[in-house]
């Protein structure tokens, strides 16, 4: 369960302007500043290599290396704006400093305060963040899939989003007001191209449905839901107890259960390296999505009092 992506949900939303190698980056720096605990300061840069690039995104070493390259100059550029509770706007950079190492394939980068606090300050049940793990984006070669796959993330526990009104999902897409102006090529050089890759790539299976005012198109709803595993034979062998259990877990007390699981010593030989309890909570919670872990996990859920209503 690694290479897990974890952002505020605020950080998700937001206005952002990024191409497929500077999104993939960043995910990057977020997945190994988490699970290595370098990066997650504004005084320590995180180191991110051509090798590491490669192999998480099935890339030729060559592409990873131009990919690193690029990032130097362009990623240091790229600003990004998050509306706070109170309507206000904060725009932050992503990162502060890049030094690319010239003949030696890795790049030294210092994430900025603003998504440092956005990565970190995940405390489960009582902050609304978003997660999913790498590899289920990885295939995409579309940014716009990307970007959509993060936003649907956020509604993953429900499988249907509220409308993203137009022009606001635009700019958290990443288009520009004069792109794709027109809806005709809008919907066929952004929308259906994500929607195609998410289907075919990702583990879930997504459509759409457009909402007008007046005879103008005005904004996008989504519905979608896991794809079909081919092992649902073996949950007819598990105990019933336990499967209903996991169907009737809500999301909040799994955030809830994944924290105090954190603490408990018998858990200990789960924990990878160095994280800290709010990285394992975060890691718990997904294992809970999984009726096989959630099967696992089930008797040190019930030590730490969970039950079904």
């Amino acid at each position: 369960m690694t290479d897990l992506v974890v952002k505020s949900n605020k950080l998700v939303q937001a206005l952002q302007t990024l191409t497929l190698s500077e999104t993939r980056l960043l995910q990057l720096a977020i997945v190994d500043a988490r699970e290595t605990g370098q990066g997650l300061s504004t005084d320590e840069p995180l180191e991110l290599n051509a090798i590491r690039y490669a192999k998480a995104f099935n890339v030729s070493p060559d592409a990873a290396y131009l990919a690193l390259i690029e990032a130097e100059d362009s990623l240091f550029k790229r600003q990004f704006t998050i509306t706070n509770e109170d309507g206000s706007l904060t725009k932050s950079r992503w990162i502060q400093d890049a030094n690319y190492r010239k003949g030696e394939g890795r790049i030294l980068v210092t994430l900025t305060r603003v998504v440092i606090e956005h990565v970190t300050k995940i405390d489960g049940f009582e902050q609304y963040f978003t997660s999913y793990h790498l590899r289920k984006t990885s295939e995409f070669k579309s940014v716009y899939a990307v970007r959509l796959y993060e936003l649907l993330m956020q509604w993953k526990s429900i499988g249907k989003t509220p409308l993203f009104e137009l022009n606001k999902f635009r700019s958290q897409l990443g288009i520009g007001v004069n792109e794709y102006t027109r809806m005709e090529a809008f919907k066929r050089r952004v929308l259906d191209i994500a929607i195609d890759q998410i289907n075919e790539f990702s583990d879930i299976n997504l459509k759409y449905e457009q909402h007008k005012k007046g005879r103008s198109i005005s904004g996008f709803s989504f519905s979608f839901k896991p794809k079909k595993i081919a092992h649902q034979h073996i949950e007819s062998k598990r105990d019933p107890n336990t499967l209903d259990a996991f169907s009737k877990m809500t999301d909040a007390q799994r955030h809830l259960f994944s924290n105090k699981l954190s603490e408990l010593p018998e858990m200990s030989k789960y924990s990878q390296g160095a994280e800290s309890y709010q990285q394992f909570a975060i890691r718990i919670a997904e294992m809970l999505q999984d009726p096989t872990k959630f099967e696992e996990l089930h008797p040190y859920l019930q030590k730490v009092g969970f039950k079904v209503a």
